[in-house]
């Protein structure tokens, strides 16, 4: 029996998430994503970890990935200032060649760019479905301060963005929030022509805390397609993973 589409995503979500434990060196202070690939990451970590092969300490990009992480006894550090991160991994809900990444579909966006950019070392883990030749269809997230939400509607609606605000999973009545306690509001450009321009625009409006474009931060992407591993770098053939010896 063929294994279903979804069957096959997860099959190249796990993939890709062991692959990344390739990265993971011993001593090493571990930025960690949200989603349901990097959970699978937290897993495998968690469970080198509980063996005896890997001693490590992270700090999560959302309550979720804390709550998994304390669960496998995941050493965890606080903010504080001078901490930076060997390494982070984390997922994304879109990408292209040159590297650049829609981020936020679980509403953990501020947090991941935070991490993000306070790492030495950005590996993002995908399944194939996640590639795409031009960013757009998935919808952009941004998170909003909610005493600004109309005017951050009105000026994302003149940018063609055709913003709605994200529903509460549990109850649509109720507006999502982030781990912050702002509002979600998700933009549907369909296609991003300039993406660096429309940061630009989006960060210049006030009362938008963050964007879901992630530009020039990932140093390298695993994608699971099929059976193998795809190791794709800014402006370099992809290769297959167990060739890849660049490691940090």
């Amino acid at each position: 029996m063929q294994p279903s589409t979804q069957e096959q995503t997860d099959k190249e979500k796990q993939l890709a998430a062991t692959a990344a434990m390739r990265w993971v060196r011993d001593g090493m202070v571990i930025g960690l994503g949200s989603g349901s690939t990097a959970a699978q990451f937290i897993t495998l970590l968690g469970q080198e970890l509980r063996d005896g092969k890997l001693r490590i300490q992270a700090t999560a990009t959302s309550v979720a990935s804390e709550t998994l992480a304390r669960s496998f006894g995941i050493p965890l550090l606080e903010p504080r200032r001078g901490l930076r991160f060997d390494l982070t991994v984390d997922g994304a809900d879109e990408l292209d060649d040159q590297l650049r990444l829609i981020k936020g579909g679980g509403g953990a966006l501020l947090r991941e760019k935070v991490l993000a950019t306070a790492s030495d070392y950005l590996l993002i883990i995908a399944d194939s479905s996640k590639l795409v030749p031009q960013l757009g269809q998935f919808p952009l997230p941004l998170e909003v301060v909610p005493f600004a939400l109309p005017w951050v509607l009105d000026a994302v609606d003149a940018l063609g963005g055709a913003p709605t605000v994200r529903p509460d999973k549990q109850n649509n009545q109720e507006m999502a929030r982030t781990d912050q306690g702002n509002l979600l509001v998700d933009c549907h450009f369909k296609a991003l022509a300039d993406p660096e321009q429309l940061a630009l625009q989006l960060q210049a409006i006030p009362g938008i805390v963050e964007h879901g474009l992630f530009l020039g931060l990932a140093s390298a992407v695993l994608i699971g397609k099929g059976e193998q591993v795809v190791v794709r770098k800014r402006g370099a053939e992809p290769v297959n993973a167990m060739q890849f010896t660049e490691l940090p």
